[in-house]
């Protein structure tokens, strides 16, 4: 068993992604795997990302596509049945290897029940550990075998808690240059050069737009009062938010200073600006990958923040990737990104800091140089794209359980 061909071997493998970015990395995570395992069978939960890849959806991605815990309680019976229904079906199935890719709230439950079961099973993508409690490093340690870290200052907190845990980078890291093309991206939107342009993200799932929408669209419509010329691109994640967003823009002046929306392209339209106004999550690390300089805003549901203060549950007093990576990498107490949370994100607020940004082009260039180091920080002295790093640590798994017959 031990001397087999990785060829000749077919495991199954079991991925559970939440999340459109989760669909992505699952479809990076099979190609990389199928290229140590091209008879692999790869089941679970999934996107259509995955799904062009060979992936066998019992459930769509859609189904744990939720945030914040007032969500989370609304649909809670939906999810313990499906829960109960894919915990079935996977200790049925006994898979090689079971990976949750981050929607903790989920997946770590199930992970922790097919671990007593003796499936082995890992979690890709590490719950912010360094933003909230501690002692859930833990927890996910009971849940996972191993833990696929995206950042390098995660595997040292789960150390100190005995737990296996890899820095494999970020996939993100891996798509953009680390000196980023301005008139390249506005020549692919048609958008002029000479013209001060903002990349405007409210957020990428209804109950953010709910929030947040109007407030980052008037704050976008203040702008351009204050800044001759401004040009304002909006990329919507998916149909659904593009109707959404169409319907808040509705209504406003249509002349050339009129916001532009459009399908997609969020990274080109990041490239093409020269400040972006966005939502925090996800998007700020993308947004610092293209090395623009931002402000960040955001609001979460009020219960939910009265939830998370009332229980203690944060431990930290900054909120977006870039000034965690920026304060975890020691660059300073001066802080890149602007933040504007809850109460604070307001219109006025939002366009008074991006306006601010607008009129500091040296300020611009200091943020940009510390973007720079952080895109290398996230490649660490690593060989390889992320997804072959995670396949490989996902491999000594698999390659593990079958020496062990």
């Amino acid at each position: 068993m031990q001397n087999m061909d990785v060829s000749t071997r077919a495991p199954l493998i079991a991925i559970l992604a939440g999340e459109d970015s989760g669909d992505q990395l699952g479809a990076d995570l099979i190609i990389a795997l199928r290229q140590r395992y091209p008879q692999a069978r790869f089941v679970g939960i999934g996107g259509a990302r995955m799904q062009v890849q060979g992936f066998d959806s019992w459930h769509d991605i859609r189904e744990l596509s939720l945030f914040g815990f007032s969500e989370v309680i609304m649909h809670l019976p939906r999810l313990l049945r499906l829960r109960r229904r894919l915990l079935k079906r996977l200790l049925a199935a006994r898979p090689d290897v079971v990976i949750g890719i981050d929607a903790p709230d989920f997946n770590l439950g199930v992970e922790q029940r097919l671990k007593r079961a003796g499936v082995r099973t890992v979690h890709y993508v590490s719950p912010s550990v360094w933003a909230w409690r501690e002692k859930r490093a833990e927890k996910i340690g009971r849940s996972a075998d191993r833990v696929l870290c995206l950042f390098p200052m995660e595997p040292e907190i789960y150390a100190r808690h005995g737990i296996d845990a890899r820095f494999v980078g970020h996939p993100l890291a891996d798509r953009f240059a680390l000196v980023s093309d301005r008139s390249g991206a506005r020549d692919a939107l048609q958008l002029p050069q000479q013209v001060p342009v903002l990349a405007l993200l409210p957020g990428s799932r209804p109950s953010e737009l709910a929030r947040m929408g109007k407030i980052f669209i008037d704050a976008a419509r203040q702008l351009a009062a204050a800044l001759p010329g401004l040009r304002i691109v909006i990329p919507a994640a998916n149909p659904q938010v593009y109707a959404r967003l169409q319907a808040l823009l509705a209504g406003g002046a249509r002349d050339e200073a009129s916001p532009l929306l459009l399908d997609g392209q969020a990274h080109e339209v990041m490239l093409a600006a020269d400040v972006v106004l966005l939502a925090s999550g996800t998007a700020t690390l993308e947004a610092m990958l293209a090395k623009r300089p931002m402000v960040v805003g955001y609001r979460v549901a009020p219960l939910s923040y009265r939830i998370a203060r009332a229980m203690k549950m944060l431990k930290t007093d900054i909120y977006s990737l870039p000034n965690i990576l920026a304060r975890a990498s020691g660059l300073g107490d001066a802080l890149p990104v602007p933040e504007l949370m809850q109460e604070d994100c307001t219109a006025e607020n939002l366009a008074s800091a991006t306006l601010a940004l607008f009129r500091d082009s040296e300020r611009r260039s200091r943020i940009v140089s510390t973007f720079e180091q952080l895109h290398l920080s996230l490649r660490g002295d690593l060989v390889g794209l992320a997804g072959d790093r995670a396949a490989a640590a996902i491999a000594e798994l698999i390659d593990e359980s079958h020496a062990r017959g």
